[in-house]
């Protein structure tokens, strides 16, 4: 790997001139740039760079000490942000992040910047290990493991489809037993969007349109969003491999320093993060801002098997003052799938009531919820003209083709119930 390293130095140094006239700076000088020292392990550097953020020390409005968890392993209710066991009780939480030669990961994908961090003595404590040479990711990835080893559980952002799998095929490639497929592990991305995805707007038909921001999870919007923190200066990602490489070739880490601080604010964004989900659900449902967010609680609450407070979410996601149509008709619809699931039927069946009641609903769970109620009143209620009104209600909807036969069986199958044999099942277009 090192010739390679060499070989790219030169050829970028002979774009310029001949290979003598542009010296490269001195290794010695990007742990100097970078306030970093160097490591060595059997003739392999590496460089490390470590800080201590105080508890006073303030992301955004939020301070490290207003996120400490209780004895440094966990949150209360850290488990159900991806509905996992507990932590190891004799670990901590081992916050990752990543940065990387490239998005496509792979066999071919490095990760130079390994970033971790640890709260510890009430304070956070961030290590990165920097893989200057790519002939010493073995040794650096020694120094990830040490790090790792002791740890209760990781948590990541997007870990669960990139870091992880990245540096575990890191650790493969070596022969080397990876630190993190034992360990717990809360991928944060997942609840961020169940909790905090911006919510949808819709059409003058009632019709979800995602606006421009919907979908869009990004730590750097959520640290904004929840944190009052604005980066200033940030390098944008996709800027990062390129400084990298500009690094192998010339040997200039001038351009990693915004880099390492990247990394930093990530880490400490995605602690916070974790805090700030973790005391929501520990708060309850009251403590919902917003309906989106009381729907999010409510789905992981769900996971967790917390049906008592998960059914509260759905109800305050439901009744929340400023819930826009679709959300609202999700929260009930999960109520109603919940009671029905628990065999609370007259809950479910109000709760499918509702839904037809609002304004702008989704026609996909307006049709749901008129087949619930058709199914309700013909075997629970044994009200046949009632259910035959909800089932030709929902032929209103777009249906497929297989639904659309099956209402009209059951339609036929009410007709004779009814004592309308022979009668044709009537259907509203």
């Amino acid at each position: 790997m090192s010739v390679l390293a060499d070989r790219l130095r030169g050829i970028v140094r002979t774009v310029g001139g001949r290979p003598e006239d542009r010296p490269l700076p001195e290794q010695d000088d990007a742990a100097e740039i970078l306030d970093g020292e160097w490591r060595e392990l059997r003739g392999q550097r590496f460089m490390v760079i470590d800080r201590k953020y105080a508890p006073g020390h303030r992301h955004g409005h939020v301070a490290v000490a207003d996120t400490l968890p209780p004895d440094e392993r966990s949150w209360p209710r850290f488990p159900l942000l991806n509905n996992l066991p507990a932590p190891r009780s004799e670990g901590r939480m081992l916050f990752v992040d990543l940065e990387t030669t490239g998005l496509a990961g792979g066999a071919g994908t490095y990760a130079f910047l390994v970033g971790c961090a640890w709260y510890q003595d009430g304070g956070m404590r961030i290590r990165q290990f920097f893989l200057s040479d790519f002939g010493a990711e073995r040794a650096l990835l020694e120094a990830v493991r040490e790090i790792a080893g002791p740890c209760g559980a990781v948590v990541t952002f997007n870990g669960k489809s990139f870091d992880l799998p990245l540096i575990e095929t890191r650790f493969l490639l070596h022969r080397m037993e990876t630190p993190f497929s034992a360990l717990p592990h809360v991928d944060m991305l997942h609840p961020a969007r169940r909790l905090w995805r911006e919510e949808a707007d819709d059409d003058d038909a009632g019709r979800p349109v995602m606006s421009r921001q919907a979908g869009s999870c990004r730590l750097t919007s959520l640290e904004q969003t929840l944190c009052g923190y604005v980066r200033e200066g940030d390098v944008p990602g996709f800027e990062i491999p390129s400084r990298y490489f500009h690094f192998v070739r010339t040997g200039d880490a001038r351009g990693l320093a915004a880099v390492m601080e990247h990394n930093r604010l990530d880490l400490i964004s995605l602690a916070m993060l974790a805090a700030h989900a973790s005391q929501l659900l520990e708060d309850g449902p009251a403590a919902a801002r917003t309906s989106r967010e009381a729907l999010g609680m409510g789905r992981l609450y769900e996971r967790g098997g917390m049906s008592v407070d998960a059914r509260a979410a759905f109800l305050r996601a439901a009744e929340h003052s400023e819930g826009d149509a679709a959300t609202r008709a999700e929260a009930w619809r999960s109520y109603a799938v919940m009671s029905r699931r628990e065999r609370r039927y007259h809950d479910a069946a109000d709760a499918w009531r509702r839904i037809l009641e609002l304004r702008r609903c989704p026609p996909a769970i307006l049709r749901e919820a008129s087949e619930a109620l058709a199914v309700h009143h013909e075997h629970r209620l044994r009200d046949f003209d009632a259910a035959r009104t909800f089932a030709l209600q929902s032929l209103n909807f777009n249906a497929t083709r297989s639904r659309q036969a099956a209402t009209e069986h059951r339609l036929a199958r009410l007709g004779r119930k009814l004592g309308e044999t022979g009668a044709e099942p009537m259907a509203l277009f």
